[in-house]
């Protein structure tokens, strides 16, 4: 089974259906991860950031809550070891040291790939990064 990071902005497109070019796409992958057609992982620390950017579109608090049970109950949880942390800390190829923490994420379960509607954010990741149009092509190519 394929197993993926979906990063923050792919939950927050499904989520929130908000007008995205992947919204549709979004919303087909965390369907796939509902069903067990793919293994799909959120990063521990991606919770946090729903949860501030629910908060600033002016969400109920009951709304973010819900938001996040819904997340962790299509999704499992990924962290990193200490020592990769350590190691993206002086990441300097990666622009973004949130996105460095997704591919220490994703490494640390094995995922094929990382979901993201940034992949250009990802060019240094140790996991291939593909946009949610990419992965529901690779997975209705099976």
């Amino acid at each position: 089974m394929i197993k993926v990071l979906v990063d923050t902005n792919v939950i927050i497109n499904y989520l929130t259906c908000r007008e995205d070019k992947y919204s549709e796409e979004s919303r087909q992958i965390m369907d796939m991860c509902t069903e067990h057609k793919i293994e799909g992982y959120v990063a521990f620390h991606s919770l946090s950031i729903i949860w501030y950017t629910s908060g600033r579109m002016k969400e109920t608090e009951e709304t973010r809550r819900e938001w996040l049970e819904r997340v962790c109950k299509v999704l499992m949880t990924a962290s990193a070891k200490h020592e990769a942390i350590i190691e993206a800390v002086h990441n300097v190829e990666f622009r973004d040291f949130e996105d460095n923490l997704q591919d220490c994420c994703a490494v640390s379960v094995g995922a094929d790939y990382i979901v993201t509607v940034n992949t250009k954010d990802f060019e240094h990741s140790k996991v291939k990064a593909v946009t949610p149009e990419e992965l529901v092509r690779i997975i209705n190519s099976f």
